[in-house]
């Protein structure tokens, strides 16, 4: 099922949950918000990668766990599948509920952008839909780490990935990722560290260069698996 875009400064949304019933309520909210229109529906993961390519899409909305392909394996699979020139590489969010977070944990490793819980207000989804696409990628930053602490509390500590891959920076980009870690915008490490929000953007542009990492989520989520922030600090 597909909606075409009215406007061309319209964020393009793709919903990809098996539930037809939960598509339909999230097409309702965003179709109803001036800026945002949506461009393609599926029902599974693997509809998702045949349908979703032959799109532009902004910002998908895709399960954690659906029959067949789940959404993990299609966030990955969507993120690295060639695309014509000139078409968007999409921000993925991924939906869940609390009992799934370790799904979510693998989703944001596969690179999705963010995500959200399925009962959130309507208007919690429509600012994370926004925030991504602006490319900022924080998503209810208390929300982004409760569920972060909560998969780390569960993490066998031979999986975390060893303190060297933080080698590279310097010690304020490491003051810069564990405030980034306890869900600080730009503006809160400014005050925090008594500097320009410009200054702690050229910081965090660096950090996300030097760990190659996607986004801020991204650095979230390494951030706990170094050991650099620990659940519960």
């Amino acid at each position: 099922m597909t909606q075409p875009a009215t406007a061309s400064h319209q964020i393009r949304v793709a919903l990809v949950d098996d539930q037809q019933l939960v598509r339909a309520g999230f097409s309702m909210v965003i179709s109803s918000q001036p800026d945002m229109a949506v461009v393609a529906e599926a029902g599974d993961g693997a509809q998702a990668l045949r349908l979703l390519p032959g799109f532009d899409v902004d910002v998908v909305l895709m399960d954690v766990r659906m029959p067949g392909l789940d959404g993990i394996e299609a966030t990955r699979r969507l993120l690295a599948a060639p695309r014509p020139p000139g078409r968007p590489v999409p921000r993925i969010i991924i939906l869940t509920t609390f009992d799934l977070d370790e799904y979510v944990f693998a989703a944001i490793r596969a690179g999705a952008s963010g995500f959200l819980l399925k009962d959130a207000q309507p208007e919690e989804m429509l600012a994370a839909i926004r925030t991504v696409h602006a490319g900022d990628a924080v998503i209810a930053p208390s929300s982004t780490r409760r569920l972060i602490e909560h998969v780390a509390t569960r993490m066998p500590l031979e999986n975390r990935t060893p303190p060297d891959s933080l080698a590279d920076l310097t010690e304020r980009e490491r003051e810069v990722l564990e405030l980034i870690a306890r869900g600080r915008t730009n503006t809160e490490i400014a005050s925090d560290l008594f500097v320009a929000e410009a200054t702690v953007k050229t910081h965090v542009g660096r950090i996300l260069a030097k760990l190659g990492a996607r986004d801020r989520v991204q650095l979230v989520v390494l951030a706990y698996e170094t050991g650099l922030v620990s659940p519960g600090t």
